[in-house]
Formats: structure tokens, C-alpha cells, sequence
């Protein structure tokens, strides 16, 4: 039974697609498109999916969106009946509910496909519902928690409930406009950075200041209710009313200014893109980060009291908050936590797949979702065609000589690009589609940001370290293959590896265990056999656009920045 998973109309338009319960293959469409967070229907990303499976959209049996145009429409009358939004408003609404249109009738349309050839029934998903399922259904747990937290994604902004076997129960919901989501970006934008995905940018910004100053400020925006629950005060904010010229067309999604003047009168004009970045800026950064924290902790902690499980599992873009996402273990009663490394909108098209299988079909899981290796791999003879074609000097290394020689690069302090396998799913390099630097050099952060990643010195690099040696540089041992919470770095361990620690003393680390990511396991050893230390830098193979996809793409990346070295399947060249 094959069942594809669609995100479309959001940013980070993505595809999914599970045989009997068993992921054959995901990825977002910006990766094939070369266009960052790229929104509308994800063509390419299907296209990939099926090629995987070996089949045409004729064999699909059920074909699911993680959208749901008819869910909360009386909440949406409501609101539009309280509030008076504005024409441009309304107007943006409707024109977004139309372009939905049919699901059926848009994948033919965008497929090139007969619909009434098609077999596939078609489900349209809730979006929060979507969020639930890819938290839970892929986790380890039998029975957990559950916690959806985003911008907004039909009509909810926050969902939470439980899941026990195959099933999930939706215990309660906050509606739009009250968004912890559109909280942080619309104070990410007065920060200086406006593009869609930037709060990434103040989470490692917030480290640098102190939040006492603005703490009662940001208590104005949200206000965390005695039940655990927020709410906004919409008088500093304009999604509620005018809207914010968001765009989810085929391209780079858009978002207009989120904050009202009130919000300038309260925090001063906002900085302008590219200027300098004051101390201000930084007390900012550090106050919103901890509100959105003083929040997201009453959620889960009344989401544990009112449920009594252990384990939690999250998702939705908040769920990417990984600052927030090292506290939870040790300052809640939860004992085991699961996010799924494309927690973001991407990550609901493998919530759909599950939803249907799972919640809709009743089939038993079977599925864990150990690794985030579900994109395209290329053959040894397809990457050796690409380097013969850009003219590169290149030797062919067994596995163990390849690892030994990169090991060998990263510890003489140079930047290796490394290529391999499959390709992640979701925003982090995982040792598949990495640059690799030894963590041990205090210049090594400045060097990276300055002559590969070529974007603000203030932004931290992460580490990976073998998941054997995690205690004995962090406060936590807890698994994190996905690099999606931050831990403290032990303080004696801190000189040793000065470039992977953030100015807090913190890192956001992953875990490499032996089983799932076996390569990458090796590399890491053997780095650590010559130097001592278990650890190497790892930030994504890229430079100001998405992660590598194809040999092509590493090899146009590492020709126009300045890495030393490039390990590309079994072939490594050095400049």
C-alpha cells in the first residue's frame, strides 16, 4: 500500500511517500528547486519520492495534504465577526483558500496526470493533526504526550494531546491569532532580520545579551495564563487585523511585518538589516528567547500534569527551538522527549502518510524513525562523471582510507566537504551533505562564517560527537542524532573544543551512533584515535542557499568557496 504525504502552500513545500508503513523516501522541494524554503506544490519533491519506490502516481492507493480547508470554519467566522479584519485581509484569506482549490484536481493538474485514472482516495489533514502524527507515529514511544506549536497552520496555532498505540487524541487547541510562533517572528524582524526562516538567526543572537531589561516588555506581547495556556496582546501585533502580505506561491515565501507602531514605541525603531548590532539588540533577542521559553515550559508542564505520561513528543516550527528544547528533560517530570528532524511545516507530508496509515486506516506501527536519511544517493560512477567534467584531480579510496585521510585533513586544521549516502531530511546536515572542521580551533568558527558560510560572525557551528563519549563533553547524555536541542558543554571540556561552544557555553550537538550512521560514526572515530577528542564541527553543506543535493551542487560549492578538500562518495579531491 503506497501512500503519499504533501506539503504544499507552506513554506518548505515538501513530498513523503511510505509502502506499508515503511518510509521509502522524503524531501523538500528547495532542494531540487535551489530556492530556500520553497512553497507552492512540491512537484520535483513527488517526482523524486516515486522514483524511489519505482512507481508512477497511478499506483498510489491514498495521497494525502496537510491542509483542510473546511476545519475550524466556525472558529474562522467568529473571528472574522469580533475582529472586522480589514479587506486586504480577507482578501489575502480567500485567495489563499481558493489556490488550495481540490486536492485531487491540483495533483493532476500540477502532475500532468489523468485524475480519473487515478486510483488513489484523497484525505485532507489538518494541519496541527499533520504536526501530531509526524511527532508521534515515528517515535520510539508507545504512549506520549504530544505538543504542536507554530505560526499558524489552518486556523490553530497550538495543539496538543496524547498518543497511545496507533492512535492520537487531540486534547485541546489555542487559536489564531494568538501565536507563539508569529510572537518570535515578528520580533525577529524589529531585530533586523525579515526573510522568512530568520528566527534561527536571533535564537543564536539571544545567547549574547541579557533578558532582564525587556523581561516585563515581553510580558506586554505574551501573556501566560494560570492554565498553562498564552495569549498575545494583538494592539503590538497586525496579523490579526491587516494582515502581512504573506505569499505561499510557487518561490521563496514572503512575510510582511508582523509588529504594529506599539511595538516600536515599546522597543524603539527597528534595526535595519545589515547595520550594527548593539548591545540592545542583543538584551532583545535574549528576552524574547526566554518568553517564548516562560511559555512553551507552562504548556508542557500542565501537558504532563494533565496527562501523566513520560515521554513527550514535539513538533511544529517552534519544535526547531532547540535553546528550548535541551531544558525540557532536565526542568519538567518528562524522562524521554522525541522530535523528528524535519519538525517544521516540511515534516508534516510524513505526518500525513502516518496520519492516514495509522489514524485513518488503523494499521499497527511498525516504524521508527531512527536517521534522517531519505533523500536522493548517487553512484560512484554519476559523481566520478561530475568530477571528470569540472576537470578535478581526484584519487579513489576504499571506505577505510577515505575515512582515515579526511580524518587526517579535519585534524591538520582544514575544511573538508563531506558527500555521501543519502541526503538528510530536514534543516540540519547530519553527516551526509556536511562541512567538516576541527571543533579544537578557536579561529575555526570566524574562519568558516568568513570564507565559506559568508553570513554573521555571531552564528554558532554545532557538534558532532560520537554518541558513546556525549557525557563526558555534556551536562546531558540523552540521544539527539537530529541536532535539534541544545546542552551545556561541561566546563572543562570548553577549551578543548572552543569552536563548537557557543558564547553561553552551550552547543547544539548530535549525537553519531554506530548502527544508524555508520560512516559518519567512522569519521568521527578516527578523528578521535589522532587527536583525543570524539568530536568534529559539522555545519551543512551549503552557502546562503539549501543543502547540496547533487555531486554537481558540491562540486559547484566547493570550487566557489574556499574548502580544502572534498569527500565525495569514494573519490576525494584537495585543492
Amino acid at each position: 500500500m503506497y501512500i503519499l504525504g504533501i506539503n504544499a502552500y507552506h513554506g518548505g513545500a515538501s513530498a513523503c511517500l511510505i509502502d506499508d508503513g515503511r518510509l521509502i523516501a522524503a524531501a523538500e522541494e528547495e532542494r531540487f528547486t535551489r530556492v530556500k524554503y520553497w512553497a507552492g506544490f512540491p512537484v520535483k519533491a513527488i517526482e523524486y519520492v516515486l522514483s524511489e519506490a519505482g512507481i508512477t502516481p497511478y499506483d498510489l492507493d491514498h495521497i494525502g495534504i496537510s491542509i483542510d480547508p473546511k476545519a475550524n470554519l466556525m472558529q474562522k467566522a467568529l473571528f472574522a465577526f469580533r475582529n472586522r479584519p480589514t479587506l486586504g485581509f480577507v482578501r489575502d484569506r480567500l485567495s489563499h483558500s481558493l489556490k488550495i482549490g481540490t486536492l485531487k484536481s491540483d495533483f493532476a493538474e500540477h502532475m500532468g496526470v489523468d485524475a480519473k485514472n487515478l486510483k488513489a482516495q484523497f484525505h485532507n489533514v489538518e494541519h496541527h493533526r499533520a504536526h501530531m502524527a509526524s511527532a508521534f507515529f515515528v517515535s520510539p514511544f508507545e504512549q506520549a504526550a504530544i505538543l504542536s506549536v507554530d505560526g499558524a497552520g489552518d486556523f490553530v496555532t497550538t495543539m496538543w494531546g496524547t498518543g497511545q498505540g496507533n492512535k492520537l487524541q487531540v486534547m485541546g487547541e489555542i487559536l489564531f491569532p494568538h501565536s507563539l510562533g508569529i510572537f518570535y517572528a515578528a520580533v525577529t524582524q524589529w531585530l533586523g532580520f525579515p526573510k522568512y526562516g530568520d528566527e534561527g538567526k536571533t535564537m543564536g543572537l539571544a545567547p549574547y545579551g541579557d533578558p532582564a531589561p525587556f523581561m516585563d516588555a515581553m510580558r506586554r506581547l505574551v501573556r501566560v495564563q494560570g492554565d498553562g495556556t498564552f495569549e498575545l496582546d494583538l494592539d503590538y501585533f497586525v496579523h490579526h487585523a491587516e494582515g502581512a502580505d504573506m505569499t505561499w506561491s510557487s518561490g521563496e515565501p514572503t512575510l510582511g511585518t508582523l509588529y504594529s507602531p506599539k511595538m516600536v514605541k515599546l522597543f524603539g525603531e527597528p534595526r535595519v538589516p545589515r547595520s550594527e548590532i548593539t548591545q540592545r539588540h542583543m538584551d532583545v533577542a535574549a528576552a524574547m528567547q526566554a518568553m517564548l521559553e516562560e511559555a512553551e515550559f507552562a504548556l508542557v508542564r500542565r501537558l504532563q500534569a494533565e496527562t501523566g505520561q513520560s515521554a513527550l513528543a514535539m513538533a511544529g516550527g517552534v519544535a526547531l527551538n532547540s535553546a528550548f528544547n535541551g531544558k525540557v528533560l532536565p526542568q519538567t517530570d518528562f524522562t524521554d522527549i522525541y522530535i523528528q528532524p524535519a519538525a517544521g511545516d516540511a515534516g508534516t507530508a510524513l505526518g500525513v502518510c502516518y496520519y492516514i496509515y495509522h489514524q485513518i486506516l488503523d494499521r499497527p506501527r511498525t516504524y521508527v524513525m531512527h536517521d534522517a536519511y531519505t533523500g536522493p544517493q548517487f553512484t560512484n560512477s554519476a559523481i566520478e562523471t561530475v568530477l571528470k567534467q569540472h576537470n578535478l584531480a581526484y584519487r579513489t579510496l576504499d571506505e577505510d582510507a577515505l575515512v582515515q585521510r579526511a580524518a587526517e585533513i579535519v585534524a591538520n586544521g582544514d575544511v573538508l566537504g563531506w558527500f555521501q549516502g543519502r541526503m538528510e531530511w530536514g534543516p540540519r546536515a547530519l553527516g551526509n551533505r556536511s562541512i567538516i572542521a576541527d571543533p579544537r580551533r578557536d579561529d575555526m568558527k570566524d574562519i568558516l562564517n568568513a570564507r565559506i558560510k559568508h553570513r554573521e560572525k555571531f552564528r554558532p557551528f554545532a557538534p558532532s560527537v560520537l554518541l558513546e563519549a556525549t557525557g563526558d563533553y555534556f551536562d546531558q547524555s540523552y540521544p539527539d542524532p537530529f541536532m535539534i536541542k541544545v546542552y551545556n558543554v561541561l566546563p572543562e571540556k570548553r577549551a578543548e573544543i572552543p569552536a563548537v561552544t557557543h558564547v553561553d557555553g552551550t552547543g547544539r550537538l548530535q549525537t553519531v551512533d554506530r548502527e544508524h550512521a555508520p560512516l559518519y560514526w567512522s569519521l568521527i572515530n578516527a578523528f578521535a584515535e589522532r587527536t583525543g577528542t570524539p568530536v568534529v564541527l559539522n555545519t551543512s553543506f551549503n552557502e546562503n542557499e539549501p543543502i547540496v543535493c547533487t555531486p554537481e551542487e558540491a562540486v559547484d560549492c566547493f570550487l566557489r568557496t574556499k574548502m580544502d578538500a572534498l569527500a565525495v562518495g569514494n573519490y576525494l579531491v584537495e585543492k
